[in-house]
Formats: C-alpha cells, structure tokens, sequence
C-alpha cells in the first residue's frame, strides 16, 4: 500500500508539474491552460473593498461596494485569530509548500475512482486560491461554477496556482528583504494568511476579517479575543449555516472544535484556550451593516448619482468604484448644501403635487467648476407614494425650459458680433419675424410667420441692461433674427448648455436639439422654450463669473487609496499618517468659451435685474438681499416652468421650478401650486429661492463683487450700413453685400414674391464690417395660415419632435 502511494504521489507531482504525464496528461493540460491567465493577477492579490464617499471635510455620505470588505494588514489582525484559524484549516501550513501531499494524496485515492472530488485536504493556499477565483476574477454565473466546478481538473489547476503562489511570494521575500530561505517562507506565509483572512466570506454580507469583526462584534479585527476568533475561524468552514443568530448552538459546537485543536496545537496556551470554551458567543444583537449606495445619503443622494455619472463618463466606472476602496473626498460642501437644501424646500413642500424646484451652487473658477451644493425640493428616496423620487432632476433634461433666461445667449451672441453693452436695443409692440418658425396664423399673424409682443409697455428704445433687467420679448426676438439663431444656439452650448447637443435630444430621430433650433431658424429659441439640464444652466452662470471660461460641473476633489506594503498593511508616512495614492481619472479640461472682456461686461449688462424696475426686484427687496449680482428670470409662456440665473464672483447658482407630473399643467405663485391658468414668474419663487438659499452664506468665501467692464465690449464696433437687396435675385443681392464687405448666408421663406428674389435682410439697417448678413429669399409660395392648437389663452403650439412650444402672439 505504501508503495503504491510512493508511485501514485510521483505521477500526480509530475501531473502537476509538467504538461503530460501518462492519463493524468488531458487533465493536466485543461489546468495549465488557465493557471498562466490567472496567474498574475492571483498573484497581485487586490480583493474589492468599500469605497467611501465625502463631503469636501471629509464626512462619509455614501458608501459603495459590491463586497463589504476592508482590506486589513497582518499587524492589524489579533494573533489569537492566526492562531485559529491555522489550528482549523491547516495544521501543516508553516511546514508545506502550499500543498499538504499527504492529505492531497489521500483525497485523490478517494476521488479517483468516482471521477469527481468528494473529498478537500485543501491547504490555505489552495482555499485561497479557490476563494479568490471565485469572488474576485469571477464576474459571470460560468465563472463562478468554473470556479466551484467538483473535478479532478479543478483541483489539479489549484494545486498548480497554490504551489505558483508560494514559490513566487517567497522568492519575492528573499530578494526584497535579502532573506535566508526558511525566513523568506515564513514571510510567505504571513502574506497568504493576510491575503486568506482579507478575502473569505464570514456571513451577513461580511467579507474579510475586519468587516467580520465589525459585524459580529463591533470591533476591529486587531482587538478579537480568544473565543471571538475561535468562532470566526470556525464559520469559514460555511457561513451561511454556521450564522450565530440563527444557529448559535450549531456555532458554539463549532467554536469550541476550533478550540480543541488550539489546545492541541499551542499546549502551552492550553489552559487560555479551555477557559474559553465555557464562554458565550457575546455577538451584537443584530448583525452589524453598512448602508450601500446614494440612496442611503439623505439630501446628498442626487449630488452621489451624478458623481458617480461624472465619474462613469470619465473613466471610473461604477463596478469599478464599488469594488475599488476608494476614497472619494467630493466638491459637496455641508454649509452650502444646507443652506441650498433650506432655500429650496422652505419655498417648495417637498410634497406638492405636480412641483419641483432644484437648484446647484458652483463655484466659479478658470481650472475648475467645482459643485458646492446639488438640492431638489422632492427627498431623494424610492416612496413614490410620498412623492420620493431618484430621478436625476437636478442634472437632466426636465421641464418646460428656463424662459427668458435664454436672452442671455442672444445677447452674448451680439456682443461677440459686436454689438456693444451700452447700446440700445429697438423695442416695438410687436414683431413679426418671416422666416424663424410659425405661430400658426394664431391671432392673425402671417403663415409662415413667428409673431411675438410684450407683456406690458415699454420705450421704443432700451438700452441693453434695461433690457436684460426688464426682458420685453420683441427687442431680443428681433435681435436674434440681426444676429442669428445659429449664432445664439452655438453661444448657448459654448457657456454650457452641453446637452442640446446630445443626439435625439430634439425627438426627431438622432438629431439634437441644438441642430433642430438651427436647421429649423426658430426665433423661439431666445425665449428658452424647450427642457433644460438645471445643473447646466447653472453652470452657465458659472462660465460667466469665470470670466468666459467653460470647465464641467465638477464634483470630485480627489480620489485616494491606501498605501499598502506587500503583507496588506498601512504604509505610514514619515510623520506617522496613513500614506495614501492619488487614483487617475480622465478628468476633462476647461475653455474658453467666450472672451473674458465680453463675458466681465456682459455680467455688469445683468446687474439690474435684482434692483429698480427688475423683474427680480420684489424677490431681493422681500429677501434682504443687496449684494452686487448679475442674473436674469426666465419663464415659459404656459407657466409650467420657470427659473432664475444669478452669479457673483464667488457663486453661481440657478434655481429652477417645473412641473414633474406626468401630465404636467401650469403652475400658480403665492402658494405655489398647480392650476388651470398659470402665473408663475421666474422673479417669484425661483428667485425668492435663490435669494434665501445664496444670502445665508453669500460672504462665506470671500467679498461679493462684479468684475470691472471691459470698455470694448462696453461700446462695441461701429455699425456699417446694410444696402437694400430687397427685390434682387439672391446672387445679386449675394454679390452687393459682400462687395460692401460682409459675408452672407441664405434662408429660404415663403413669399408672394417672385421665387429666388430676397425679401428681406436682417440685419436691416446697420451691421458690424465683415460680420454675417442673412438674406431671406422667397420661395415664390404663399401657404394660408395655419394652426396646430387652438387659441385659448396662452396660446401654445406644438413643434415636431419638441412637443409643447409656447409663444406669444398678438
């Protein structure tokens, strides 16, 4: 019988070592091919562990994990808990060389003859081997059975890698440390059980020696007592039946095994060891947990999704994340996210029906946007009955759009023309634009004509800031038609209206909503009639306070892990603090988006708004506030949405109202709350918003002021008359223009007049030299008006692909 033994033990070793070996060759090579693959990252041995997620100081929001684990090093785990789990697992594991041959040997005389493994002798090593296959490079269902498959290839390939692993860690050992052979296999040693005690499932989602001490006992796995580690040792032996709370007498029996062989193994500690036997288990209560993900971080849970967004978009991905014990120190500030959070839910009960209001903060700068605060009025949670949502509504496509708010663009696409900012903008009644859209023969306007008035009477004239303070629609209508809507959709997205961009935003199949405003001339466009991404319009502001430059809403500080040596423990800087390593992410880089001359001078253009006759006068007088501020309203001609802009050279925030219903119907003021005729306005509620939730903490990061006006900017460039092309063909009028020195771009509009002869001009009267002037040709076609709703106060029309469009008309 010893004999035979002797034979079958040199054929399973020449198996396991070399690629052929009689009938053991096919079962050796399907173990070879796998153990190179695996090999080295078994090797490099990282294991998922909790990421941790926090605000600007440091204070936990959220955790993130796939597996609850902390990593912990061999001076972090009691000694007791080495010693057991030795004494159970693996007596010989100081002395083998990560394959206990005769136990192996007597399994493999057991499991011959049926073809399958019905018996272990697995050693640590190999334990760890299986372990680690199984919850680290597992990722699919097939893997996970590969890696629990009950065959002689199996247990073969993790011979091979046990055997790999050790000789590879000790030779490591011996050349880093200069160590003799039997001192480099110790050091081995140490790193395997580190590594084994890291990865093993202990039950309740605990993974690891830490989180099972966190769990059981509400200690770190350091400070583990005698019993303690006994009972630890022995639930690895199967944690889900061995659970003390649901099988205590089960665990205890265990416990005390573990025990037994700690007697027979250290007889010198016996009398520790026996006393230990009489104790109770003495677990908590309740198992220990740890919450998992942005659900579990109160108000900051829409602030956490979009982290993790920002962070997916750029390189992180969120398996990644949950499984890489990160810490990610965020942008979040508790002060500001309070004061945000104040602002927003004192105005809107977060549970109105049909009523949302989010609202950011950012920080201005040129290398960085940084996100202070991200507050909805609705609780970030999943009781939809109690109107809790986790819809990313603070940094999506929502609502009707922001108004008024729009005008900015307009303008900003002007100036950049040269249109100076103590200009005066012409402000008729009424307004007729051919050309840019249709509000359906609504109220007699042409067909194929978009017509706008004003809400009230204004001067003939304004100048630019009483303009943007005051906001009569026919001035800025006309004004995008001078400058072009290409030229204000383009601006938009440049200071950060990044989404309108992105393909099948417009509902037409893949195209965007930026490219639908432009391919469809619509004059709509400066009066912000379509959704907006809240956080963008945010950082719009911020672009501005940046002096023009444009850098993503940014949420993360910085991203760490620890340092580890290769035993898993903490690497200490010089003065004794934790050394950690800056995790890489792509992140994306800023720019300029506009001049910064035309950006400080358009900002001064808004610092009416709050003051005198400004739309957002009442807010800020009712509010305290007397701050220098640039801002502007905004609100949709059906009042189902509305918002407020405002920025200093410390904070740049918007607050948005809009109705989350699914069938969304306009919005009353004072209270606030939906109705059957709307009159809701940027200056009431959104900027009452803005006004409470900014005041508290406006003077937190330094004085509040607005840049000086950049005087170019401030008078721009002289005006050039526009010749009359009206009548001549378009190559004529083409050549005329461009013979005075402008460039010229053609738009097709329906006309009575002969087919291919210019209409109209616009810029009409007077444009910048070299500047673009557009000439409507006529198609020679005269459609009869047309209307695609009814006319019933406010009159609304639908767009293709936009849906609800409002617009005023006479």
């Amino acid at each position: 019988m010893l004999a035979g033994c002797c034979i079958l033990a040199g054929v399973l070793v020449a198996g396991l070592l070399f690629p052929v070996a009689g009938g053991l060759g096919l079962v050796s090579n399907r173990a070879a091919d796998t153990v190179q693959n695996v090999s080295s990252e078994l090797l490099e041995g990282t294991v998922p562990e909790v990421t941790t997620m926090t605000d600007v100081n440091g204070k936990p929001i959220a955790f993130l994990y796939d597996q609850r684990r902390t990593q912990v090093g061999y001076n972090d785990i009691s000694p007791e808990m080495i010693r057991a789990i030795i004494s159970i697992e693996d007596k010989r594991f100081l002395d083998h060389d990560g394959v206990d041959w005769k136990g192996t040997i007597r399994a493999f005389l057991k499991n011959s003859s049926s073809g399958e493994v019905q018996q272990g002798a697995s050693t640590i090593d190999q334990q760890y081997v299986k372990n680690y296959q199984l919850l680290v490079l597992a990722r699919t269902d097939a893997d996970r059975r590969a890696a629990t498959e009950t065959t002689p290839a199996r247990k073969l390939k993790e011979v091979r890698m046990a055997l790999t692993l050790e000789e590879t860690l000790t030779e490591q050992a011996k050349r880093e440390k200069n160590l003799t052979d039997e001192q480099a296999k110790q050091e081995a040693k140490k790193e395997i059980v580190t590594r084994y005690l890291n990865v093993v499932p202990f039950g309740n989602g605990a993974y690891g020696i830490e989180a099972a001490a966190r769990t059981y006992f509400n200690k770190s796995a350091k400070d583990l007592t005698i019993p303690e580690s006994a009972m630890l040792a022995g639930m690895v032996q199967s944690s889900s039946a061995l659970d003390p709370y649901t099988n205590p007498e089960g665990v205890t029996e265990r416990r005390n095994l573990v025990l037994e062989t700690m007697i027979a193994n250290f007889p010198n500690r016996a009398a520790e060891y026996r006393a230990a036997v009489d104790t109770p288990l003495g677990v908590l209560p309740a198992p220990g947990s740890l919450s998992n993900g942005c659900i579990s971080a109160n108000d900051a849970g829409f602030f956490c999704d979009y982290a993790l967004q920002f962070l997916a978009e750029n390189g992180l991905s969120r398996d990644t994340i949950a499984r890489g014990g990160y810490t990610i120190r965020t942008t979040l500030d508790p002060t500001v996210q309070r004061s945000t959070l104040t602002g927003v839910q004192d105005i809107t009960d977060p549970n109105l029906e049909g009523v949302a209001t989010v609202m950011s903060v950012i920080k201005p700068g040129t290398e960085s946007h940084d996100i202070m605060s991200m507050a909805s009025s609705r609780i970030y949670g999943l009781d939809q009955n109690a109107n809790q949502t986790v819809q990313p509504q603070p940094f999506s496509m929502v609502g009707d759009g922001a108004g008024s708010v729009f005008k900015i663009f307009t303008v900003a696409a002007a100036m950049e023309k040269g249109l100076g900012a103590g200009s005066s903008l012409q402000v008729p009644a009424t307004f007729q634009a051919q050309g840019m859209g249709s509000s359906g023969g609504a109220n007699g306007c042409p067909a194929n004509t978009y017509c706008v008035k004003n809400d009230g009477k204004y001067p003939a004239q304004m100048s630019v800031t009483a303009a943007l303070a005051q906001s009569p629609n026919t001035a800025f209508v006309k004004l995008l038609q001078d400058v072009g809507v290409s030229a204000a959709v383009d601006i938009a997205v440049r200071l950060g209206l990044r989404s309108y961009t992105n393909p099948g935003t417009s509902g037409e199949g893949d195209l965007s909503l930026a490219d639908y405003f432009k391919q469809n001339n619509l004059g709509s466009f400066t009066l912000g009639p379509t959704a907006v991404n809240a956080l963008e319009l945010s950082n719009v502001s911020a672009t501005l306070a940046s002096h023009g430059v444009w850098c993503p809403p940014n949420p993360i500080a910085s991203i760490t892990q620890p340092k580890r040596d290769s035993y898993g423990n903490q690497v200490l800087t010089p003065d004794g603090k934790p050394a950690v390593q800056e995790v890489a992410f792509e992140r994306p880089k800023c720019e300029k988006a506009v001049e910064p001359g035309l950006a400080d001078t358009l900002a001064n253009a808004l610092s009416q708004d709050d003051r005198g006759s400004g739309t957002a006068a009442n807010a800020a007088s009712s509010s305290g506030w007397s701050l220098p501020l640039a801002s502007k309203t905004g609100t949709t001609e059906a009042h189902r949405s509305s918002a407020f802009l405002g920025f200093t050279n410390n904070l740049a925030a918007s607050t948005y109202v809009y109705n989350d219903s699914p069938t969304p119907s306009e919005l009353c003021s004072s209270p606030l709350t939906q109705c059957g005729y709307g009159n809701l306005y940027g200056g009431n509620e959104p900027a009452r918003t803005w006004f409470n939730a900014i005041l508290p903490i406006a003077n937190n990061f330094g004085p509040t002021a607005l840049p000086p006006n950049d005087p170019t900017y401030v008078s721009g460039v002289g005006g050039k008359a526009v010749p009359s092309v009206a009548g001549m063909s378009a190559d004529e009028a083409t050549k005329r223009l461009e013979a005075e020195g402008f460039k010229v771009a053609r738009l097709d509009t329906d006309s009575g007049q002969s087919a291919g002869t210019v209409v109209f001009t616009a810029p009409e009267e007077t444009a910048i030299p070299g500047s673009t002037v557009t000439i409507y040709v006529s198609t020679g076609q005269t459609q009869l008006p047309t209307r695609t709703r009814a006319p019933s106060p406010p009159t609304t029309i639908t767009v293709p692909g936009v849906g609800p469009i409002v617009i005023p008309v006479p």
